[in-house]
């Protein structure tokens, strides 16, 4: 079990969210249970009295809540195949952790706390801008007495808050971030997932920045409907690295890093920019193994039950003497670290392992992953916000250019204007749909 330990609107839930999208992508099943979200089912919200110290029958239905969510999460870890449970809610007082660690005692739980705390006032305002104002506790609510009513709600907490104590919380396994991760305390961490949620929250920040993911110009491996090799970009794929060359200068990016992989198509891709790049090997396309540099139609010829595998479960599917997408995600996981740390970077890599990065910053399954949508001559511009959804937007094509790319969820319109006129590609999966239409047009081999 993870723990979140802090007051209200110091992105508690924003941990708890990005931690567990990052353990279920490396396969660990993690889910997160949100105090509010029950809170909210038992009762409607009024107003900051709710949380008064002194509200006797308000502290009865928190208290209650709390055990509605243990017993979700019991469930969840002992019933229905789940390796982590992470308890989202603000755990301020010693009663309350101790009411959670003899729950995790009975049931043969590990516990292991994140207090996030913040004293930056600008911080704290911030977080209430971009979150609480959306929050379903102010929903048609004025701004301003959001704020005013939500600064009480902390008011409330911060009397009877004890976070934990380097002395009397010895024996515990805990991080402790403080002010947005400029500084970090650990105590006693025990096992691989404790560890890794540590490295992992010590990369991460909040700081605004873009990332930039698009693949190599097309092959003439490509061109021919082959998989995987290292051949050079085609005529097409030249006129389209000029083409990001252009995009890119065109856009002004301050700082901007560029990636890529060992391989010559994205090398070749990232020398039109004219600009110093850095080569990743764990960017290389997914190993085919005996696969590579032959068309899906010989394969399925040559090794006709490999080919009815990959169908069956295309994520965990092994090319003989090659890999499989679980693997991927595994050789990836350094640079979805080293991503964390950066501000703006422009990654220029393969199919399947944009697949696997869009699948990390979008949340999609590992069912889901191996499908995503990632043509040719397309940039997609992922733009994590420190407290909401990452924003995508599919910003750019060689022979196409985007009229408007407003950012959002389900329902964002894209107009792409072609030699044929302009049409709309409806978003209605963070970017998959717009990517379908372009991936259309190229006419681009599956992998």
């Amino acid at each position: 079990m993870v723990i979140m330990v802090g007051l209200p609107a110091r992105g508690k839930t924003y941990i708890s969210t990005k931690l567990t999208r990052y353990l279920n992508w490396i396969g660990t099943p993690t889910k997160v249970f949100n105090l509010g979200q029950y809170r909210r089912e038992a009762v409607s919200y009024k107003n900051y009295e709710f949380f008064l110290p002194d509200n006797m029958e308000a502290l009865l239905i928190r208290k209650q809540c709390a055990l509605a969510a243990l017993k979700d999460v019991h469930s969840y870890l002992s019933h229905e195949e789940g390796r982590v449970a992470v308890f989202d809610a603000t755990n301020t007082t010693r009663e309350r952790r101790s009411l959670i660690l003899q729950f995790a005692k009975e049931h043969g739980y590990k516990v292991f706390f994140i207090e996030s705390i913040c004293n930056d006032p600008e911080v704290i305002a911030e977080n209430i801008r971009q979150v609480k104002l959306g929050s379903p506790d102010y929903i048609d609510c004025d701004r301003e007495k959001v704020l005013e009513d939500f600064l009480k709600r902390i008011e409330c907490y911060e009397v009877n808050y004890q976070p934990l104590d380097d002395e009397l919380d010895s024996h515990l396994s805990y991080i402790k971030i403080f002010d947005v991760g400029t500084r970090y305390m650990v105590n006693r961490v025990q096992d691989h997932i404790q560890s890794r949620t540590v490295y992992y929250l010590m990369n991460i920040h909040v700081t605004p920045r873009s990332i930039y993911l698009c693949r190599h110009g097309e092959s003439e491996l490509n061109l021919r409907g082959r998989i995987g090799g290292d051949s050079g970009l085609s005529a097409r794929g030249k006129q389209y690295a000029y083409a990001l060359a252009n995009f890119i200068q065109s856009q002004g990016i301050s700082s901007l890093k560029v990636w890529t992989s060992h391989m010559k198509r994205t090398i070749q891709t990232a020398e039109a920019l004219g600009v110093p790049y850095e080569q990743w090997k764990a960017l290389n396309e997914i190993d085919a193994g005996v696969c590579e540099e032959m068309t899906y139609e010989e394969i399925q010829e040559h090794y006709p039950e490999e080919f009815a595998l990959r169908d069956q479960d295309k994520y965990r599917y092994r090319y003989p003497k090659g890999e499989s997408y679980e693997d991927l995600v595994q050789r990836l996981e350094p640079v979805i670290m080293e991503l964390e740390r950066q501000e703006n970077v422009l990654v220029i890599c393969h199919q399947a392992v944009m697949r696997c990065l869009l699948a990390y910053f979008l949340d999609k399954s590992s069912d889901e992953l191996p499908y995503l949508k990632c043509p040719l001559h397309t940039v997609l511009k992922l733009t994590p916000v420190a407290y909401a959804k990452i924003g995508a937007e599919c910003i750019t094509k060689v022979s196409a250019t985007v009229e408007r790319a407003a950012k959002g969820d389900t329902g964002t319109e894209y107009t792409i204007k072609t030699s044929a006129g302009a049409r709309r590609a409806t978003k209605a999966d963070t970017g998959s749909k717009c990517a379908t239409k372009l991936a259309l047009e190229l006419g681009d081999p599956p992998m």
